[in-house]
């Protein structure tokens, strides 16, 4: 077996890598204990890429927005049923999705393993678009974006993207739109299918109740291989600051929805380790064990079920977003804004450092016990050119000053928008 086995120095662990003479980078993450198996096959393609050039080609083109997604529903059929229904004789419970930057097709099983990952990389292989089945997809797919059209927690966030970006397509739904999913036919399908899901530019990690070696015979008797096209991603200018500094919109919802967000300037992909001092910033401004929180929560401004964080970044776009539910979303932005500013004023505290530092690392190690969460991290930590251990051992490493002359580069009040949705009247 020509793989390298990867292990943690400060973990123990171990997985295999190998690239396999396909192209396709396969990762085996076994777990002794584990009583099922978690795999995903990914292709780095996601919504956001609209706009590209291949290698083989002179010019870039410009295909209508919404086509990943598209695919993803389009894979699970072939001409002699669908992929489910085979899943069904297996035991094995599939799906699949697709992100801004990339589309996974997983399963996760406790018996049969390898004939349901024959399966997946049998029909992830084997394209089949027709003109009837294109059209048929686009009504139910229409009709699901008409479903997210009055989804609450959907729509705050991309009212959110809407209003914080001019051209980046990451403002534009996963789905695309009505009007631009009519567009696509079974020629924009395969072109965009033999452009990303070349196995150059994807990956297959299997983590849990798994021998390795059986995963390489499988790989060497069903894997396609495939002339490597590199794909180049044109880019978009996009302004520093924001469209809109508020957005709101009515929905059915009972108690106001919020996401409070801050736009970073960003040139390719967030380094891992700027990733990990942001995800320690955020345990210190807003935990459960942080004022700010304490503060919230006592005034009735939030609750402790829904209010949280995240680093939501991606290929071009980066925001530190605040969310939750509110009677004051208004109100709540003011205070995160004061308590940022305080910060930068007074400066953080080394205990809050510590204790947060700890809060992440424990989260992140605790995480190595899912086999679902460590194939998800390593297809999309593959991606964007990270590594699973070495981001543990970042969290380790990180330092006060670190963290500190962070807190300086981000959450700029000028660069963010506050984004509601309300009660219909």
């Amino acid at each position: 077996m020509n793989m390298k086995q990867v292990t943690s120095q400060r973990t123990g662990d171990s997985y295999y890598e190998m690239k396999h003479p396909s192209g396709l980078q396969i990762f085996v993450y076994p777990k002794e204990n584990s009583h099922s198996t978690y795999a995903v096959f990914g292709t780095k393609y996601g919504s956001v890429d609209t706009t590209f050039k291949r290698s083989d080609e002179k010019d870039s083109c410009t295909v209508p927005e919404g086509i990943a997604h598209f695919l993803e529903h389009k894979l699970f059929e072939s001409e002699d049923g669908d992929a489910f229904s085979r899943y069904a004789k297996t035991g094995a419970s599939a799906n699949a999705y697709t992100s801004f930057d990339m589309t996974c097709y997983l399963f996760s099983c406790t018996e049969n393993v390898y004939e349901s990952l024959e399966i997946l990389l049998d029909f992830v292989q084997s394209p089949y678009f027709t003109e009837q089945t294109v059209q048929k997809e686009q009504g139910i797919i229409g009709q699901e974006i008409r479903m997210y059209d009055d989804d609450p927690q959907w729509r705050v966030l991309f009212n959110m993207l809407e209003a914080m970006y001019y051209n980046h397509p990451v403002k534009i739904d996963i789905a695309g739109t009505v009007e631009s999913i009519a567009k696509i036919t079974p020629e924009y399908l395969y072109r965009c299918y033999r452009t990303f899901y070349n196995l150059n530019n994807m990956v297959l990690c299997v983590a849990g109740n798994i021998d390795p070696e059986k995963v390489i015979e499988l790989a060497d008797r069903m894997l396609k291989p495939s002339e490597p096209v590199f794909v180049e991603r044109v880019g978009v200018k996009e302004p520093e600051d924001v469209l809109r500094h508020r957005v709101e919109q009515k929905l059915s919802v009972a108690v106001p929805l919020f996401q409070f967000g801050f736009k970073e300037k960003v040139e390719g992909r967030i380094s891992a380790k700027k990733i990990v001092e942001t995800d320690i910033l955020l345990e210190m401004i807003a935990s459960d064990a942080s004022p700010l929180f304490r503060k919230l929560l006592d005034e009735g401004l939030i609750n402790e079920s829904s209010f949280g964080t995240e680093y939501f970044e991606g290929p071009g776009y980066a925001t530190v977003i605040f969310s939750g539910e509110s009677k004051d979303p208004d109100k709540v932005a003011d205070e995160i804004t004061a308590e940022i500013a305080r910060l930068r004023k007074e400066g953080i505290s080394e205990e809050a450092f510590h204790r947060a530092k700890k809060a992440v690392y424990g989260r992140n190690i605790a995480s190595l016990n899912s086999s679902e969460t460590i194939a998800n991290a390593m297809v999309s930590l593959t991606f964007a050119g990270r590594e699973l251990f070495q981001c543990i051992d970042d969290i380790a490493e990180v330092k006060f000053e670190d963290v500190q002359r962070r807190l300086t580069e981000q959450m700029d009040p000028e660069k963010s928008v506050l984004s509601i949705v309300l009660p219909v009247d």
